[in-house]
């Protein structure tokens, strides 16, 4: 069967072939009614149109290249449901890439993204080498770098600041009257926002005159057994501690399934602290204190900025939105 043609679709929308080609990328110089016809039209007849030649005439395709660390826990798909949402209907589409918290393989994923010249970057975080630095300066489209807020942007910037997450906290907790106070992470080498949590935290210590009692720190990726294992580890060290940070719900969880084990009462006898404010916080038998990070809506609020630095309002944007977490203590 003879596969319809762009002409086809223009005809059946009722509008030029190149007004039906701009409307397929989501021109902006398109008006939204000519966008919507031609899109009912091609869906009507069963266009499918060809990316590659839309990218050799336009210089670019409607493409969004999108780089996140992991898809191991919540936070990453949440954010990336964000942009998924915001990018619905308006003839863009995310392509998604993993870093693996790897430097190497982030660069690469982004110099392979590049290539195929997509419209704008969303790219985790502001700790990027040199190099991956100057391949994101040079590409000549918007760029949003995301979660982080900690650092100097290539161009926009979505996010939190992570010191300040962490500083944030350790106020909170010493609210508590906790002073016996120990940490439990995992893969800082690699997770850098969670390195600054812990360096802000650290911080409101040292303004209290305290200082962490005892740490156990993995290289591993984070997750609830690899948090059960180092507070066992910690506790058998520092049995007197009287609360903990965690570098995320994840490692916490696994701390407050340790307790139990242990005996010991959470969050009575010891509060337990992560970051991210998930779901698997609340499906805990006790309560922990957490930071709640926005995750979904600064996916949302980061395509939403793409988006519109692809048309001439870009130099009235605004080129960093900072949220802040929202703190819940284990009394709460």
């Amino acid at each position: 069967m003879r596969r319809p043609t762009l002409e086809e679709v223009a005809a059946a929308a009722g509008v030029s072939k190149m007004t039906a080609s701009r409307a397929l990328r989501g021109a902006a110089d398109v008006s939204k009614d000519s966008i919507l016809k031609v899109r009912e039209a091609a869906e009507r007849i069963g266009y499918v149109g060809n990316q590659l030649a839309l990218s050799l005439s336009a210089q670019r395709t409607n493409l969004i290249g999108v780089v996140v660390p992991s898809l191991s826990n919540v936070v990453f798909p949440e954010v990336l449901s964000g942009i998924s949402a915001v990018l619905e209907g308006t003839g863009m589409q995310a392509v998604f890439g993993l870093s693996d918290y790897d430097p190497d393989k982030e660069r690469e994923v982004i110099r392979n993204m590049l290539s195929w010249r997509p419209s704008a970057m969303i790219v985790t975080g502001l700790d990027q080498p040199d190099e991956t630095l100057r391949l994101l300066r040079q590409a000549d489209i918007p760029i949003v770098q995301l979660m982080d807020l900690d650092g100097e942007p290539v161009d926009f910037n979505v996010g939190l600041s992570h010191g300040a997450a962490g500083e944030a906290m350790g106020r909170a907790l010493l609210t508590t009257g906790r002073r016996r106070i120990g940490y439990v992470g995992s893969g800082l080498g690699r997770d850098l926002r969670a390195a600054k949590r812990k360096r802000g935290f650290e911080m409101s210590l040292r303004q209290a005159d305290l200082s962490l009692e005892a740490e156990e720190v993995a290289p591993d990726f984070s997750s609830p057994s690899l948090g059960k294992r180092l507070t066992r580890a910690l506790l058998l060290k520092a049995p007197e501690l009287d609360c903990i940070y965690y570098s995320n719900d994840d490692m916490a969880a696994g701390g407050v399934f340790a307790c139990m084990e242990l005996g010991i009462a959470v969050p009575d006898r010891l509060l337990i602290a992560g970051f991210n404010g998930l779901e698997i916080a609340d499906a805990l038998p006790v309560r922990i204190a957490t930071s709640h990070s926005p995750r979904r809506e600064m996916g949302e609020t980061a395509a939403r900025l793409a988006l519109q630095a692809m048309t001439p309002e870009r130099e009235r944007l605004e080129r960093i939105v900072a949220f802040t977490p929202r703190i819940t203590l284990g009394s709460e």
